[in-house]
């Protein structure tokens, strides 16, 4: 490779890594297997190395990745959280422990322990309380994100009494077990939300929210697994890991001091098969050095520790023939692709369908042909995904395989939203799998929750033309001789599913607008817009301006909103289930004014707070006489205003001369 060849490979590979690395710790969405992104960065220290005139001090190779987000305080390791040098193959780790024979002599161990696919944490403990949890970030500094960490069981806020020193830090990874990670991912496809990737993607989105109290609802775990103090309590590092075990910490149990590499062999080949039995994702296995003075002996290097490294292991992959591509519709109209594959043995299950995503994987990432030999891969992933194709077993005249342009449940030609990768059929209210599954949702137990109508009597009753929309539902009691002539109903449980219907007439509102099942608008989002806008006339009425003023409504959320108000066929539906007497309006809680402070004055809240939710200082102002508004105008009194407010709404208050208060202020005007 010449040297202008040379200098133009280290920018692109650099340029490229960047990204991958953005992409992984801040936006918590990956765009390339660790295999692949590790395969380039070992090609990158390469070129650097032969070339270093070329060599950049930004350069992935010199950063452990990672950059710092906007939403949370900046927090100095007072230890580095360096990462760990990696490898895919024994040989190298024969290397390794050549290295270290060479460093400190043949008198040493190793302990192994599990490589936890999740997002690392360093808690620091001072008087055996909890003050601080901060993410890796840049391994030089990362974010504060306490009040998030304090909502996860396994770590504990204060320890019991014990010989811990006052200040320490202890690190450990933060990860969600499989089973969370498929019921949360069903909920946000449910609504119409984009699933995350594999559980360590949700993991770290849900550190990074802004709302604990949300966090709080997503079941996080931890495991800890390296301890730090100013002055050493312990000789070794085995030593320290059953020490803080008793101190309180969750220490993962399947550790094992080993006495050389052979050991560390067994380790490996042992956890190769019996990973997938566990309830959360490993991708490989950490060894270290267990001495604490040879640690100390062996150093480090800039990035990582001389005395440890990660054997990571490659995710699973099958190779079989591609049947068929079939084509499911969601509720919300997203029309998704599956592989359907000839059966297969993959990491200790059958594998018989794979996600095929959208038609950019068809048609060019993959280019699939009809009767494809794939390879098919379960790592990080729960669902199954084709890797590539075998290009050698490809059939002479295979013909290409393009994305259908029409709905397959009701052949109407679809439609890909600007930003988006899915393609949508947009007859929502004439294609079946659509109207079935927006019933669905309606009756589930996180909307109206009625018991004795469940998904598949739902099916039925739609196949059997008795109900074709939410409405209908609450005219099944008009039919009650007919449904008994079907055979598949006893008097008993029409009368339960009648009775069901009846009572979740009283669900309250944002359980009734969670149950509409407008786009974007979850569960969460639901409670939010009723508390905000009170009733559904409101909500419907309310401009994209207004929508966004309410906490966590985005642009997203809020365009989707105005949309679904905007058709005549929606408005006809909720008259006609408002007529059936379901509830429309939040039902209003008599208030004990803790003072008149603020009585006569109107607030805006925007942006986020450091000590409060909005939610909260909606209450606090509220409780003080005062009045939240929708809009901005000459009329407003104060615009309460914290971090990251939108530029549009901190414009229009200057320009207007309203008074733009902080928090602390607003409590200074009430006495607090």
């Amino acid at each position: 490779m010449s040297p202008a060849e040379a200098k133009n490979r280290i920018e692109s590979l650099s340029s490229e890594l960047k990204q991958h690395n953005y992409n992984y710790y801040v936006l918590a969405m990956p765009t390339i297997a660790d295999f692949d992104f590790d395969k380039k960065l070992e090609e990158l220290i390469a070129l650097e190395k032969q070339f270093p005139e070329f060599a950049d001090p930004d350069s992935p190779t010199q950063k452990v990745g990672g950059f710092i987000t906007k939403e949370f305080v900046t927090v100095r390791h007072k230890w580095p959280m360096l990462s760990l040098g990696n490898t895919y193959n024994e040989q190298e780790l024969l290397d390794f422990d050549q290295r270290i024979r060479k460093a400190i002599g043949d008198n040493f161990e190793y302990v192994c322990e599990l490589k936890f696919d999740g997002l690392s944490m360093s808690l620091t403990y001072e008087g055996g309380k909890l003050v601080r949890a901060v993410t890796r970030g840049d391994g030089i500094q990362g974010d504060d994100v306490t009040t998030n960490v304090r909502t996860i069981n396994t770590i504990p806020k204060r320890l019991q009494a014990g010989n811990y020193p006052d200040h320490f830090e202890i690190r450990g990874e933060v990860f969600m077990h499989l089973k969370a990670f498929e019921r949360l991912n069903a909920e946000r496809i449910e609504n119409g939300e984009p699933p995350y990737a594999n559980p360590r993607n949700f993991a770290s989105g849900t550190i990074k929210m802004q709302d604990s109290g949300e966090v709080a609802k997503r079941p996080l775990d931890c495991f800890l697994y390296f301890l730090y103090t100013d002055k050493l309590l312990f000789k070794t590092h085995w030593e320290s890991l059953q020490a803080v075990k008793e101190w309180g910490f969750h220490i993962n149990e399947h550790s094992r001091l080993c006495n050389d590499i052979n050991g560390v062999f067994e380790f490996i080949k042992q956890w190769d098969k019996k990973r997938f039995d566990l309830s959360y994702d490993i991708d490989g296995i950490v060894i270290k050095v267990n001495s604490y003075a040879q640690q100390q002996e062996l150093g480090f290097t800039a990035k990582s520790p001389r005395w440890a490294i990660a054997y990571k292991y490659k995710a699973e992959q099958a190779e079989t023939e591609l049947l068929n591509v079939s084509y499911q519709v969601g509720r919300t109209g997203a029309v998704t692709p599956v592989a359907n594959l000839q059966p297969v043995q993959l990491a200790g299950t059958t594998v018989k369908r794979a996600t095929l995503h959208n038609a950019d994987e068809i048609e060019k990432r993959l280019k699939l042909h009809e009767g494809d030999w794939v390879y098919v891969e379960k790592g990080g992933e729960i669902i199954p995904k084709i890797i590539s194709v075998n290009l050698a077993k490809r059939k002479p005249g295979a013909q290409p395989i393009f994305y259908r342009t029409t709905c397959p449940a009701c052949g109407t030609t679809l439609e890909r939203k600007e930003g988006e990768a899915a393609f949508y059929c947009p007859n929502e209210d004439g294609c079946p799998p659509q109207i079935v599954g927006k019933m669905q949702h309606f009756i589930n137990r996180k909307a109206m929750n009625i018991d004795g109508l469940g998904d598949e009597t739902i099916e039925t009753l739609y196949q059997k033309e008795f109900i074709h929309r939410i409405s209908d539902i609450y005219d099944l009691h008009l039919h009650g001789d007919e449904l008994k002539k079907l055979g598949r109903f006893g008097e008993k449980s029409i009368n339960n599913m009648l009775d069901g219907i009846e009572k979740s007439k009283q669900m309250p509102f944002d359980k009734v607008l969670f149950g509409l099942g407008i786009r974007y608008v979850g569960a969460t989002v639901a409670k939010k817009l009723a508390v905000h806008f009170k009733n559904i006339d409101n909500l419907a009425d309310a401009s994209l301006e207004e929508l966004v003023t309410a906490e966590e409504i985005g642009e997203r959320i809020a365009y989707s909103i105005t949309t679904y108000f905007a058709d005549e066929q929606h408005k006809a539906e909720i008259e006609k289930l408002k007529a059936q007497g379901l509830q429309f309006e939040m039902e209003e809680k008599e208030v004990t004014l803790a003072s008149e402070s603020l009585s006569g004055k109107t607030f805006i809240i925007s942006g986020v707070f450091e000590k409060y939710s909005r939610d909260e200082l909606k209450d606090i102002i509220e409780q003080n006489g005062g009045k939240i508004v929708s809009s901005i105008s000459a009329k407003l009194n104060y615009l309460v205003a914290g971090d990251n407010m939108g530029p549009a709404k901190l414009e229009k208050a200057q320009k207007l001369s309203i008074p733009i208060i902080s928090d602390e202020e607003l409590l200074t005007m009430i006495g607090t």
